[in-house]
């Protein structure tokens, strides 16, 4: 995991950050987020597909005259090995991430440069680790996936929840999602692309088990889970097949932080019984649809890439998750909390990620890296400071 003996990080790059997807609408949250908050003297440019919606982006931007604009196309690898080589850092929001992000994150492990991206496909996370990970390693580059609500504050949150707990003894953190939110066009063709390739899917999960070390002296699983009625949050919870426990048990594998013993659960957090009901009948019927291409086109179709939400509506959104953590006779809720997570939020977890790699003290990583083992407290404390709440709630 430590970068090797004599790669340095890249220094005389004329950026440090470069977001390719800047135009989408995720992407152009983000870009405006940088401008606000990235520091004087942050060099940083917006790039993508179309030269002239980048300027037109850049006319909109606070200090926009500061920003750099490149262009470069999923479809041209070479495009993306000269995007990879201008920059310290290269954030992409552009996805389905299994289509379209290989080859970035393939330059980008090439060219020693910090990769960031949105994905929560953990097919294209399995095939980046089997194809990209060793690559990554000989060059000092950190390919960092899922670096929106999927999975931040997932994987901060259980980080942070260890933190809590007693060092050196079995652990066990549960995690409950709540929300009143859209989900991104972006997100929900990634979710139906997944649904689409189940076998696919499996077939690149087993791939990296072949190819990954085997963990020594400690252990780190997520069993299946049932739904149930879970007191310590007042709802009925169900097991959410989602990315996030695969992200937090990297994370746990790698820090020896997490314990000989450590075990993670990933729920939805529902109030009410008919609610929950509906969503596992809703969540079915999709995966069902998913699977005939007519029917995957159609849903493809009611939420593009590229739409969102009105600022009125994503000013109401909201999210929460609470992590109940448990071990060495000590018992911990915590709760990571903030506004609305498909855009806004992962917007500013994205953008304060590639900050944090690109002008932080970090531990030395490289390879394929999750946000805690990667950024840890730096990400933490800068997300708390953009006000994101990381905060326990209660603790015997």
């Amino acid at each position: 995991m430590s970068r090797p003996k004599g790669t340095d990080r890249p220094t005389d790059r004329p950026y440090d950050i470069v977001l390719f997807g800047a135009t989408g609408f995720v992407g152009a949250l983000t870009a405006e987020y940088l401008a606000a908050h990235a520091p004087e003297g942050v060099r940083w440019a917006i790039a993508g597909r179309s030269e002239q919606k980048l300027e037109e982006l850049r006319e909109r931007l606070p200090g926009g005259a500061r920003t750099g604009v490149l262009r470069a196309d999923v479809t041209d690898a070479a495009s993306l090995r000269e995007l990879a080589g201008q920059t310290r850092v290269l954030a992409t929001t552009v996805g389905p991430y299994v289509t379209y992000g290989e080859e970035l994150a393939a330059a980008c492990a090439d060219s020693g440069t910090d990769y960031l991206d949105l994905t929560g496909e953990p097919e294209f996370v399995d095939q980046v680790y089997v194809r990209h990970d060793a690559r990554a390693r000989e060059t000092g580059a950190r390919l960092v996936h899922a670096c929106g609500f999927d999975s931040v504050p997932h994987d901060l949150g259980v980080y942070f929840t260890v933190g809590q707990l007693p060092q050196g003894v079995p652990l066990s953190v549960d995690g409950f999602v709540r929300a009143d939110a859209a989900f991104s066009g972006g997100t929900f063709a990634s979710a139906l692309n997944q649904f689409g390739r189940p076998l696919r899917m499996r077939a690149a999960a087993r791939d990296r088990a072949r190819h990954e070390p085997r963990l020594m002296g400690r252990r780190v699983s997520s069993p299946a889970a049932a739904p149930r009625f879970a007191g310590e949050v007042g709802a009925w919870a169900l097991p959410l097949p989602t990315i996030d426990p695969q992200v937090v048990l990297r994370s746990a594998r790698a820090l020896e932080r997490y314990g000989p013993d450590f075990r993670y659960r990933h729920y939805a957090a529902v109030r009410h019984l008919p609610v929950a009901v509906g969503g596992v009948a809703a969540l079915g019927a999709l995966v069902a649809a998913s699977q005939l291409p007519p029917a995957r086109r159609w849903l493809s179709g009611r939420l593009s890439p590229g739409q969102g939400p009105s600022a009125e509506k994503r000013a109401k959104s909201w999210f929460s998750v609470r992590f109940v953590g448990e071990g060495g006779g000590r018992r911990v809720l915590t709760e990571v909390a903030g506004g609305d997570p498909g855009y806004d939020e992962t917007a500013k977890m994205f953008a304060e990620s590639a900050l944090c790699l690109a002008l932080d003290d970090l531990p030395p990583t490289a390879g394929q890296v999750t946000t805690a083992v990667a950024m840890g407290d730096a990400l933490l404390d800068r997300l708390r400071a953009a006000g994101l709440a990381f905060r326990v709630v209660a603790s015997r």
